[in-house]
């Protein structure tokens, strides 16, 4: 695979610049295919090579190192482009180099590149989605769940230990505004029949109620406090409304096929954060705001410019206090080599205060804490109008489906095809979220992602499914042995090339933790397998043809089945 080739190319290149090939494979690209237009397979930068060996002059510099380098078994053609050296692989040699390749490591493929050997693979522990309790699970949090998700399931594939943290929303005053509004408006035959929905309700109603009646609101804080000191009956609420929330939850990850290892909550620090805030009273670095709450200083000058409240006038804890509690409590019981919060872009300055009290605090472990934030999606709506929950949306995306199967005229009959709209619209709302940049804020449009052409992840399953329903014709998949003469055609090595900058993709998906690459990179590769399905026939081949040709269209298909189980969808085999 492209590991192997790069080292033959470092090889070469070190042998005339006096550099091990270490230093120079990183700077080895696979060249990007453009479907129009035959190009060569490696480029080496002449100005990325490290050392300095190169000033600004990068195209003479280019054309004296590829004027000393030879072509050999591996490299068969020497070249330069603008300001680099390029490099041809022999054509045979690629093909059943790749195609062994993808067929030895099936899902491992691309994750043990030498360009991933310098990737840290200890534990990496990945909190989100993190809806509140009793509250049902609104489609703000979808971006936060099939985010995490992906992460999760990214720095599994390349041999991280992760854990899947679910951290609720289920403390502070919007539970006690929810905890005194429940003896006013709430009902137990509703509860019973549709928890969430109820609990909904009440607090929409006890929250407006609460803006108009001082009386409420203290109502609220009372129960709060009552919850804090441990109130039996407080207590006995709580945790029926806890339970049936996660509950209620559990139903919609099943659908989105997302799953955690660990389930916490701000109830779980309420003590802990005593503690913290003893913790920063003992470094002298409380002080009393104004208007009587506890603040944190953050300001460079004392002036309290910049400041984080960690409790309220009355003495309850925050937000804050508790996330600082779990902080510390999870870098003493995992001491683990990353942390990963994703969460919406909102909370920014949150975490920004967060880990500047950590580090105040002189937790060394605060340098491995990264918050992943990501924008805002707009104008998702259903045909009765604006959807504020996530299961509204999935039903949604679902119906939709099953409405476009039943009018396809090349839809094939399922044995469950409301199960197989639901993994159609579910892969149709995660590329839709993944193709652009996860800080932006993005306009959903249903017609545009359930479209079976142009880049949806409705594509994505129709190619899948395509290539799956080819493969059915292979009588001899055992034999691994196939003749490269029978790959010649031009579809063939612009898809293996593309197949050679799979490391790549994963590399700098890796770093930037943007998914838009693997999106892009899977879609191009789905491009690249319609044209070669339309010029490799099998049924009217030779055995040896359709075999080598079936083996082709497999590795396609393992290497898109690969890509499309990182972004957190499952591959359809028939649609």
């Amino acid at each position: 695979m492209a590991c192997m080739f790069r080292r033959a190319i470092a090889e070469q290149v070190s042998q005339v610049l006096g550099l091990p090939p270490e230093k120079l494979i990183p700077h080895i690209h696979a060249i990007q295919v453009h479907r129009k237009q035959d190009s060569p397979d490696f480029q080496l930068y002449v100005n990325s090579v490290p050392g300095g060996q190169f000033n600004a002059a990068c195209q003479t510099n280019a054309q004296k190192l590829a004027s000393k380098l030879t072509g050999n078994s591996v490299i068969s053609q020497i070249g330069t482009g603008r300001g680099c050296v390029t490099f041809s692989i022999n054509r045979d040699l690629l093909t059943k180099t790749i195609l062994r390749k993808i067929n030895q490591d099936g899902s491992s493929y691309g994750m043990n590149s030498e360009l991933l050997s310098n990737t840290p693979r200890g534990l990496t522990l990945v909190e989100y989605s993190s809806p509140n309790i009793a509250k049902k699970f609104h489609v703000g949090h979808l971006r936060s769940t099939i985010i995490g998700n992906f992460i999760a399931n990214l720095k599994e594939a390349v041999g991280c230990k992760v854990i899947r943290m679910n951290y609720l929303g289920d403390w502070g005053f919007q539970f006690g505004l929810l905890g005194a509004g429940f003896s006013k408006y709430g009902c137990e035959e509703k509860l019973r029949a549709n928890p969430l929905q109820h609990l909904f309700e009440v607090y929409v109603k006890v929250s407006a109620t609460a803006e108009k009646d001082e009386d409420v609101k203290q109502s609220a804080q009372d129960f709060m406090q009552r919850l804090e000191n441990g109130h039996p009956q407080a207590l006995s609420l709580w945790t029926r409304f806890r339970d049936l929330s996660i509950e209620e939850y559990a139903k919609v990850y099943k659908r989105l096929g997302v799953q955690f290892d660990e389930y916490s909550g701000e109830s779980f620090y309420t003590e802990k954060a005593q503690d913290i805030l003893k913790l920063l009273k003992s470094k002298e670095i409380l002080k009393t705001s104004g208007d009587g709450k506890i603040v944190v200083d953050l300001s460079e000058q004392g002036d309290l410019s910049t400041y984080s409240t960690v409790m309220r006038s009355d003495g309850t804890s925050l937000y804050i206090t508790r996330d600082l509690a779990a902080a510390i409590d999870r870098m003493e019981k995992y001491s683990f080599d990353e942390m990963i919060y994703v969460t919406d872009k909102s909370q920014e300055t949150h975490f920004e205060h967060l880990f500047k009290i950590l580090e105040i605090l002189g937790k060394e472990h605060v340098s491995n804490c990264q918050h992943v934030k990501f924008g805002r999606i707009q104008g998702m709506q259903t045909r009765r109008g604006d959807v504020i929950f996530l299961e509204d949306v999935l039903d949604e995306a679902r119906s939709r489906m099953l409405q476009n199967m039943a009018n396809s005229e090349t839809s094939k009959t399922t044995e469950d095809p409301a199960d197989t709209a639901e993994k159609l619209g579910i892969a149709a709302l995660i590329v839709q979220d993944f193709k652009g940049p996860l800080l932006s804020d993005y306009k959903f449009q249903w017609d545009q992602a359930l479209q079976s052409s142009g880049d949806t992840g409705v594509f994505l399953q129709y190619t899948h499914a395509r290539l799956q329903s080819l493969l059915n014709l292979w009588e001899t998949r055992e034999k691994e042995e196939f003749d490269a003469n029978c790959l010649q055609d031009p579809s063939v090595y612009s898809t293996l090339r593309h197949l050679l900058r799979y490391d790549e993709v994963i590399h700098k998906t890796l770093k930037e933790l943007q998914p838009r690459y693997l999106v892009s990179y899977l879609m191009g590769l789905g491009h690249l397998a319609n044209l070669a399905h339309h010029s490799l026939r099998v049924k009217e081949s030779s055995p040896d043809v359709a075999h080598a040709r079936l083996l082709f269209f497999n590795s396609i298909r393992v290497v898109l089945a690969n890509g499309m189980r990182l972004l957190g969808i499952t591959p359809l085999d028939k649609m």
